[in-house]
C-alpha cells in the first residue's frame, strides 16, 4: 500500500511537472548588438507555431510561450538564431552581424530555400547599405555588389533609368533588362520604388532558377521583397538627407580671342566682340538633393502593419532637369483564420519630371553640346527687329540658338502616377499541403506636355508656336494560383510546387501635334493652333502560363531542383503561341560527408550545376505577327487634311516565334574558418537562338522593315566574389571586404537574310554600329585614322583594301563597347560606434566612340570648340594630332578610330562615414537610434577617356513599356558605349539623419 501511495504521488508530481511545462509563461527580454545597441523590429518566433512578436524601440520584448519553448530570433544584416526558453521568464540576448549563414533564408522564384540547400547561380544583396546610403534606385543597390551584374548610370539626369544587365546582353530587338517581381507582381520598371522599404533583393542569374518564371526570364530575375510589420509596439523610422551635385569633370573651350582666330582662319568675316559669356557656367549649376522618410510598424498577434511614405526632390546641375517622386506604401497581414492568412501590399506614386534634351547636337537645341559649342562672345538675350526679347543665336550661321533657348525656351513637364500592388490569400490545407492566390496589379497614368512659344526660340518661329501633348493609361494585371507540398521524414526532404498564372496587358494612348499659335505668348492650350495632327492608339497583349517545381534534399547533403513553365503569348501566331522552359540543377555538400567532419577549416563546401531554358518576346510590339495600321486626323487648314490610314512600320510575320536562351552553369561555394571567408565561382554558357531582329526591308516595299527571328547569339563568362571578415575584436573593431570580378565574351554566331547590319549614325556621318556574325554586340565600325598628314593638315585614313583611294568600303572594325571584366569592391569599418564604408567600381577593356569630340574637334563649321584645338595644323611641316579647320567639309572628323578611347576606368562609387549614438544618450530622447553620417557619391574616377564620364550610352533608352514595345528598327541591345552630348554622371555630398523610436 505505502508502495503503491508512492508510485501515485511520483505520477501525480509528473503529470504536474508536465502540465506546467506546457502552460504559458510571460518571457520578457531584451535584444542588442554586439556594441551595445538596442536592435528594434528583430522578429522573434515561437519555434513551430504561428505566434510571435517583435522588439521595441528599445529593443525589449514580451511574449507568451510555453516553458520549454525555443525562440526564433531573425533581423536584416544579423546572424538568426534560437533561444531555449527553460523555463526563464527574463532573457537578454545579443545578436551578431551576419557573415556568412548558412541557415539563412533566401528567396527564390515562387518561396525560399535555406542557403546551404541552393542549387543554382542565386545572389543576394546586402540590403543594409540601402538604410545607410543615400540610394533612391533599387539597381543603384547592385551596383558593384553582385558577380554578374553589370549596372550602368549611362545618364546623369535626375530620374534617368539604370541599364542592367545579368550575365550579358542575350538579344538584340527583344529587350535586355532583367525581370524584375515585387512582392509576386512582375514588372520592369522599379524607379517608383521606395528603396527604404526593401527588405531582400535576390538576383536569380542562370536559367535553372529563373526557369519557374518562363518567358520573362531570359535576361534574369530581381526578386525583391518589402518590410512587413511586426506584433508589439509601433516602430517609427525617420530618415532624410540633403546634398549637393556638381560636375565631375568640366571641358575646356575656347574663349573669345582664341574662338575670333578660328573663325577668321575659317573664313567667316569676324567682328570685335561687344560682350562675352561662358555658357558652360550658364548651363551647369550646383543641383540640390532632398530625400525625407517615414515608416511605421507593428500590430498583434494576428494583424500586422507596415506603412511608409517619402518623398525625394532632385534638381539637376544642368538646368532645368528636375525630379520630384511622393512613394505612399501601405503592407497588411491579417491571419483571418489558424488556417488562413490574408496579405496585402499597395505602393502609389506620383512623379513629376522636367526633362531637357541632351544625346544631340547644338544645331538640335540639345543642352550638353550646346554648352560646349555656344560662340562665347555673344550675350543670352537680343531684340529683334519688332523690339521683342529672343535668345541670341549663332552669329555665323543662322537659326542656331544659343544653349539657354534649348533649355528655357520650352514649358515641358512629365507627370506619371502609379499604382504597384497585390492581394494574396494562404490556405493551409494540412501542415504539408498549402494553397495561395495572388492578385496583383500595375497601373501607370502618363501625361506629357511641351509648348514652345513663336518668339524666343528659332523652331519656335518656323512653326510660329509648336506644342505636343501625351497621354497613356498602361494596366498589366496578374492572378496566380499555386499549390505547395512539403514534406519531410527521417533524412528526406521534398517540396512539390505546381500552378497556373494568367497575365494581361492594355495600353491606350493618344498624342497631339499642334502648330502656327495666335500671336498671344499667353495661350498655350493645343487647341488653340491651326493646325493640329492627333492620333489614338490601343493595344492589349496576353500570357498564359503553367508552371511546376520538384526539389528534393537529402540530409542537406544530396540536392535537386527541377522546373517546367509553358508559356502562350497572344503576341505570336497560333501556331507557334506556346514556350516550354525546363531546369534542373543538382548539388552537393561535400562538407556534410562524414570524411570532411575532421576538417574543422571548412564551414562549409558545395559544388552545383545546372542546365535550363528562358523565352523572350519582350520587344515584340503586341500585334507584330499580325501587322497594325492607325488612322490619324489632322485639322482642314492642314494640305493634308482629314482621316488618313497610316500602315504599321513593320510588316506583319506570322512565322514570328519565340526567342529562347538556354544556359548551363557550374558553380562552386566554399567556406572556411567559422565563415570568416567564403569564396564563390561560377562559370557559364548562355546560348539565344531565334534571335529577334527588325529587318530593313527595300524601299520599293511598302513598310519599313519585318520583324523576324534571324539569329542566334551567345555568352560565356566566369564570376568570383570573395567575403572576409578582415578583423572581428571584441573591443567593437570590425573590417569586412566583398570583392566581386565578372568575365563575359559576348558574340553574334549566326545572322540570317543580311549578314551586316548598321545602326547609331550622328548628323552628316556614317553609322557607329555593326552587327554582323562572329562580333560581339556594340562593335564599333568606320575608317582607321593613321594620324595628320604634315603636308596637307588632313586626316590620313588607311586604305584597307588597298586599290589606292579610300572610299567607304575601307571602313572596318574600330571598337568595341563590351569590357573584358567588370568588378566591384565593398568595404565596411567600423568602431565601437563609428562606420566607414566605401565602394569602388569598375570596367576594363571597353571602348567609348566619343562623338561628342566630332563636334568639339571637328572645326567644320562656326561652332566652339575645345581647347584641344589649339594644337591644330595650321602650317606645311607641322607634326601635330589635330587636323587642320576646314569650313564645310566633315571628311577629318569622319566616324573612325580617331574617336574611340579607352573607356576602361575605376570609380570610388560611394563612401560613406557615420556614427551611432550610444544607448545611454538615446534612452535621455527617448529614442532606440539615431544615426548621422556623410556620403560622397562618384567621388572620384580612374580613367583615360577625354569626356565627361566614360559610363555613358547615348543610344540606349531603359525606359521601361511593359512589354507594349512600339515597332521600330533600331535595336538598342546593340548601339551601346556612344557618347554624344550625355548627360554627365554628377560628383554628390550629402548629410543624413536616420533614427527610430
Amino acid at each position: 500500500m505505502k508502495k503503491r501511495g508512492t508510485f501515485l504521488t511520483a505520477l501525480l508530481l509528473a503529470l504536474w511537472g508536465f502540465a506546467m511545462a506546457q502552460q504559458d509563461i510571460t518571457v520578457k527580454g531584451h535584444i542588442q548588438d554586439s556594441k551595445g545597441n538596442a536592435l528594434p523590429g528583430v522578429s522573434i518566433k515561437i519555434k513551430g507555431t504561428a505566434r510571435g512578436t517583435a522588439t521595441q524601440a528599445d529593443g525589449n520584448f514580451t511574449i507568451q510561450a510555453a516553458s520549454n519553448a525555443i525562440l526564433e530570433l531573425s533581423y536584416v544584416g544579423y546572424q538568426t538564431r534560437e533561444v531555449d526558453v527553460n523555463g526563464r521568464t527574463q532573457i537578454d540576448i545579443t545578436m551578431d552581424d551576419a557573415k556568412t549563414d548558412l541557415g539563412e533564408v533566401v528567396v527564390i522564384g515562387y518561396g525560399t530555400q535555406k542557403k546551404r540547400d541552393v542549387t543554382t547561380a542565386v545572389v543576394s544583396v546586402n540590403t543594409k547599405d540601402l538604410q545607410e546610403r543615400p540610394i533612391t534606385q533599387t539597381a543603384a543597390a547592385l551596383q558593384g555588389k553582385a558577380a554578374g551584374v553589370q549596372v550602368t548610370q549611362p545618364s546623369g539626369k535626375p530620374g534617368a533609368a539604370f541599364s542592367v544587365r545579368v550575365r550579358g546582353a542575350t538579344s538584340v530587338q527583344a529587350g535586355n533588362e532583367p525581370l524584375y517581381v515585387i512582392d509576386g507582381v512582375p514588372t520592369t520598371d522599379t524607379r517608383d520604388l521606395n528603396t527604404n522599404d526593401i527588405a531582400s533583393i535576390t538576383v536569380l542569374k542562370d536559367a535553372s532558377s529563373a526557369a519557374i518564371y518562363g518567358a520573362r526570364a531570359s535576361n534574369g530575375v530581381v526578386l525583391i521583397t518589402t518590410k512587413r510589420g511586426r506584433s508589439g509596439d509601433a516602430v517609427i523610422n525617420f530618415n532624410t538627407y540633403y546634398g549637393i551635385s556638381k560636375v565631375g569633370k568640366k571641358i575646356d573651350v575656347l574663349g573669345p580671342t582664341q574662338y575670333n582666330d578660328l573663325m577668321q582662319e575659317m573664313g567667316f568675316n569676324v567682328t570685335t566682340p561687344t560682350t562675352t559669356t561662358n555658357w558652360l557656367d550658364e548651363v551647369f549649376q550646383t543641383g540640390t538633393n532632398q530625400n525625407y522618410q517615414l515608416s511605421a510598424s507593428g500590430g498583434s498577434e494576428k494583424s500586422q502593419y507596415f506603412i511608409s511614405g517619402a518623398y525625394t526632390k532632385d534638381d539637376g546641375m544642368v538646368k532645368p532637369a528636375k525630379y520630384n517622386r511622393r512613394v505612399f506604401r501601405a503592407n497588411l497581414d491579417n491571419q483571418i483564420k489558424p488556417w488562413a492568412k490574408l496579405t496585402t501590399n499597395i505602393s502609389y506614386s506620383n512623379v513629376d519630371l522636367q526633362d531637357l534634351k541632351d544625346n544631340d547636337n547644338a544645331g538640335r537645341n540639345a543642352a550638353i553640346l550646346g554648352a560646349l559649342n555656344a560662340p562665347p562672345i555673344i550675350g543670352i538675350y537680343e531684340t529683334d527687329a519688332d523690339g521683342k526679347q529672343r535668345y541670341t543665336m549663332n552669329p555665323y550661321k543662322s537659326g542656331w540658338d544659343n544653349p539657354l533657348a534649348a533649355i528655357e525656351g520650352p514649358t515641358q513637364g512629365t507627370k506619371d502616377n502609379r499604382v504597384l500592388g497585390n492581394a494574396a490569400l494562404d490556405l493551409n490545407f494540412t501542415k504539408d499541403l498549402k494553397f495561395r492566390t495572388n492578385y496583383g496589379i500595375d497601373y501607370t497614368n502618363h501625361s506629357y506636355d511641351y509648348y514652345l512659344d513663336y518668339i524666343m526660340t528659332t523652331p519656335g518661329r518656323l512653326d510660329h508656336g509648336y506644342a505636343t501633348s501625351q497621354r497613356y493609361n498602361n494596366l498589366t494585371w496578374l492572378w496566380e494560383n499555386t499549390l505547395n507540398y512539403d514534406k519531410s521524414w527521417n533524412k528526406h526532404t521534398i517540396s512539390a510546387l505546381g500552378g497556373v498564372t494568367t497575365q494581361k496587358n492594355k495600353y491606350d494612348v493618344t498624342n497631339q501635334t499642334g502648330r502656327d499659335f495666335p500671336a498671344d505668348p499667353t495661350v498655350k492650350t493645343l487647341n488653340a493652333a491651326n493646325q493640329i495632327t492627333g492620333e489614338t492608339l490601343q493595344s492589349e497583349w496576353f500570357l498564359m502560363s503553367y508552371l511546376g517545381r520538384i526539389m528534393y534534399n537529402y540530409d542537406s547533403k544530396y540536392l535537386l531542383t527541377a522546373n517546367f513553365r509553358a508559356d502562350g503569348s497572344s503576341k505570336l501566331d497560333k501556331k507557334h503561341k506556346w514556350g516550354y522552359f525546363p531546369s534542373v540543377s543538382a548539388g552537393w555538400r561535400i562538407s556534410a560527408e562524414p570524411f570532411m567532419q575532421d576538417v574543422k577549416a571548412i564551414s562549409d563546401l558545395k559544388i552545383r550545376a545546372g542546365w535550363g531554358k528562358n523565352g523572350n518576346v519582350e520587344g515584340l510590339a503586341p500585334y507584330a505577327s499580325l501587322g497594325l495600321n492607325r488612322f490619324v486626323r489632322q485639322t482642314p487648314t492642314d494640305p493634308l487634311s482629314g482621316p488618313g490610314l497610316q500602315l504599321s512600320e513593320g510588316a506583319p510575320n506570322p512565322d514570328l516565334k519565340w526567342e529562347t536562351t538556354t544556359q548551363t552553369n557550374i558553380g562552386i561555394d566554399l567556406s572556411l574558418f567559422d565563415s570568416r571567408l567564403t569564396f564563390s565561382a561560377d562559370a557559364y554558357i548562355k546560348k539565344t537562338d531565334d534571335l529577334l531582329l527588325n529587318v530593313d526591308l527595300p524601299d520599293q516595299v511598302e513598310y519599313d522593315f519585318i520583324p523576324r527571328n534571324s539569329g542566334k547569339l551567345e555568352n560565356k563568362g566566369l564570376e568570383f566574389l570573395v567575403s572576409s571578415v578582415n578583423i572581428d575584436k571584441k573591443d567593437g573593431l570590425r573590417w569586412s571586404t566583398d570583392f566581386n570580378i565578372s568575365f563575359n565574351k559576348n558574340r553574334i554566331t549566326e545572322l540570317e537574310l543580311s549578314n551586316v547590319y548598321y545602326f547609331a549614325g550622328v548628323e552628316n556621318r556614317d553609322n557607329i554600329i555593326t552587327l554582323r556574325k562572329d562580333l560581339s554586340l556594340g562593335t564599333f565600325y568606320g575608317y582607321v585614322s593613321e594620324g595628320v598628314d604634315p603636308q596637307t593638315g588632313d586626316i590620313v585614313y588607311k586604305d584597307i583594301n588597298g586599290d589606292g583611294k579610300v572610299t567607304p568600303t575601307d571602313r572596318t572594325i574600330i571598337g568595341n563597347a563590351q569590357p573584358a571584366f567588370t568588378y566591384g569592391m565593398n568595404n565596411n569599418l567600423t568602431y565601437k560606434n563609428w562606420s566607414l564604408s566605401f565602394l569602388l567600381q569598375g570596367t576594363q577593356g571597353n571602348e567609348v566612340f566619343n562623338a561628342s569630340r566630332m563636334e568639339t574637334e571637328g572645326m567644320y563649321d562656326s561652332k566652339n570648340q575645345s581647347t584641344e584645338v589649339l594644337r591644330r595644323w595650321t602650317a606645311p611641316g607641322q607634326v601635330t594630332d589635330i587636323p587642320r579647320a576646314t569650313n564645310g567639309d566633315v571628311t577629318n572628323s569622319r566616324t573612325s578610330s580617331r574617336f574611340v578611347e579607352n573607356g576602361s576606368f575605376l570609380r570610388m562609387k560611394s563612401a560613406t562615414l557615420s556614427y551611432n549614438l550610444p544607448q545611454s544618450a538615446l534612452s535621455a530622447m527617448h529614442l532606440s537610434r539615431l544615426m548621422i553620417y556623410a556620403t560622397a557619391q562618384n567621388l572620384f574616377t580612374i580613367t583615360k577617356y577625354k569626356g565627361f564620364d566614360p559610363e555613358v550610352n547615348a543610344f540606349t533608352s531603359n525606359t521601361a513599356n511593359s512589354g507594349n514595345a512600339s515597332q521600330s528598327s533600331t535595336p538598342t541591345g546593340v548601339t551601346l558605349g556612344i557618347d554624344y552630348g550625355t548627360y554627365p554622371v554628377a560628383r554628390t555630398f550629402i548629410l543624413g539623419l536616420n533614427l527610430s523610436f
